[in-house]
């Protein structure tokens, strides 16, 4: 087990999902970690429970990361109450399905504010305040590799966030910090489950050679690399986590 001791990881949107898997699988390698959460209080003070009945540390955020001034806020108090913060995890997004002619604008608008803006407060936040030799790991989507239908406004926010990856690590040159993605395929979990039916899931499972579903372990592992000692000549890239399937 990677020793990350005294290191301080902030995940947003985590707590379910995807985003609660990496917030426990990093506080397993050692990191402090921080639940960052918009609304769900209940679930993300189980969670930090959870992690510190295993032994692990673990506090919880409340911040809107679509306001600058909030994600700000959370960068303020980490840094008073650890001296500073070491990884990024830029985990927190919604998904709104819709064909492009039939997407209204609060689609569109509420998932450009929390996908796309949400992941570049955080990312300016950390490129400014983020410890030498720290970590930023974006969350994309393997559906901007396939491209399936329904899919524009999300897939367009993360290819946005792929693109924003690829710069923020050049600018970042001089402080050993990496700043790469991962693009999960389908993941179990209540976010890409909800509103299909076990035929569709079954249809998605099958479009990797693996044939299954991602689970959110299987993705917390890769940001785990990315964010732990054996990532570290990675940088700029992103990584998709999807069985095969683009």
């Amino acid at each position: 087990m990677p020793n990350e001791t005294n290191k301080v990881a902030i995940v947003t949107g985590a707590s379910r999902g995807i985003g609660a898997a990496v917030a426990e699988r990093l506080a397993g390698d050692g990191f402090t970690v921080v639940i960052n959460y918009s609304g769900d209080t209940k679930s993300a003070e189980a969670l930090a429970r959870k992690i510190e009945g295993k032994g692990g540390r673990a506090l919880t955020a409340k911040a809107d990361v679509s306001d600058a001034s909030a994600v700000r806020g959370m960068f303020d108090a980490e840094e008073a109450a650890f001296g500073g913060v070491d990884v990024l995890v830029n985990n927190a997004g919604i998904m709104k399905l819709a064909k492009i002619a039939d997407s209204d604008d609060a689609l569109f608008d509420q998932q450009v504010a929390i996908n796309l803006k949400g992941s570049f407060n955080a990312m300016r936040e950390a490129a400014r305040r983020l410890r030498d030799g720290g970590r930023i790991v974006n969350i994309s989507t393997s559906v901007v590799g396939t491209r399936i239908e329904t899919y524009g406004v999300y897939a367009a926010t993360k290819a946005a966030i792929e693109t924003m990856t690829a710069v923020l690590a050049k600018e970042l040159r001089g402080r050993s910090i990496t700043v790469n993605a991962v693009a999960p395929g389908p993941t179990a979990t209540d976010l890409f489950l909800k509103g299909k039916t076990q035929e569709v899931i079954d249809r998605f499972a099958q479009m990797n050679p693996l044939e299954r579903l991602g689970t959110p372990e299987d993705i917390a592992a890769s940001v785990a690399f990315l964010a732990g000692p054996d990532g570290s000549w990675i940088n700029g890239q992103t990584l998709r986590a999807n069985g095969g399937m683009v």
